[in-house]
């Protein structure tokens, strides 16, 4: 039989309360979620740090003035052995181009030229449209170049479909020749400015390689006319060179930075 002597101290266990019970148990069930999600943030935070700020959005619309004046019916090169005309060269450069600047931006169309000969016509082909590519090609496809280069009114027509004075806007004017039809597109540009809220306008002068150019002090008007709207003048020699002016004057910025990604790699 077993006897315990009365005087012996029995071992005694430090007292614990409910409530502090109740937290260790919650801490044990939850502290591997509580690190996963602290890890997690970390993360985060290390990654957008590592990104640096996203680029803005492509926002504003735009208008791309084409040129289908008599001059877009002469071949890119000289001699029977280059039977491709200017225009069907840029048409190309559009088609190739396009299907991903519209997909971010919407832009609309103003032509020029096509019609009777000789003429000093304008013609609003599209307002501003999401995914316009295929529209913009229609049209483009079906020009037959015969007039002459109402380039002025033309950029004056697009500002207006945009809207200018009341929202920021962008105008791309894709031509081949000089103004020929009694517009100051130097003076015009001046004035768009100062009426715009927030108004771009960019020239891409077309002049295929090995032709002898006439006009050649035109140029300055209409360097004036994309200066004088925070924009550039860009010379294309061919499809290549047309396709890049046109990624970095009408493309979005995202856009034209991912294209130039895979050309390096």
């Amino acid at each position: 039989m077993v006897s315990f002597a009365p005087n012996r101290e029995c071992i005694r266990l430090p007292l614990v309360s409910p409530e502090r019970l109740s937290v260790v148990s919650f801490l044990r069930r939850h502290w591997l979620s509580a690190i996963i999600a602290a890890v997690g943030a970390l993360c985060t935070l290390s990654g957008v740090a590592a990104k640096g700020p996203e680029q803005p959005p492509c926002t504003e619309d735009a208008m791309l003035v084409f040129d289908a004046s008599g001059s877009m019916s002469g071949t890119v090169g000289l001699g029977i052995a280059t039977p491709v005309t200017r225009i069907d060269e840029v048409r190309g450069a559009l088609n190739q181009v396009l299907p991903s600047i519209t997909r971010f931006r919407r832009v609309g169309l103003v032509t020029y030229g096509p019609g009777p000969y000789q003429q000093c016509n304008v013609e609003l082909d599209l307002t501003p449209t999401p995914n316009a590519a295929g529209l913009i090609m229609k049209t483009v496809n079906g020009l037959t170049p015969a007039g002459r280069t109402p380039l002025t009114s033309a950029v004056e027509k697009a500002a207006d479909v945009l809207d200018f004075r009341h929202k920021p806007a962008l105008v791309v004017i894709l031509t081949d020749g000089e103004e020929t039809c009694g517009g100051e597109p130097c003076d015009a540009g001046k004035k768009l400015h100062a009426e715009a809220d927030e108004l771009t306008v960019h020239v891409i002068g077309y002049r295929p390689k090995g032709f002898s150019w006439t006009g050649e002090q035109s140029i300055g008007e209409a360097k004036c006319l994309a200066e004088s709207n925070g924009g550039l003048y860009v010379t294309a020699e061919n499809k290549e060179q047309l396709v890049a002016a046109l990624e970095k004057t009408l493309g979005c910025p995202m856009v034209t930075d991912a294209s130039s990604q895979r050309m390096l790699r």
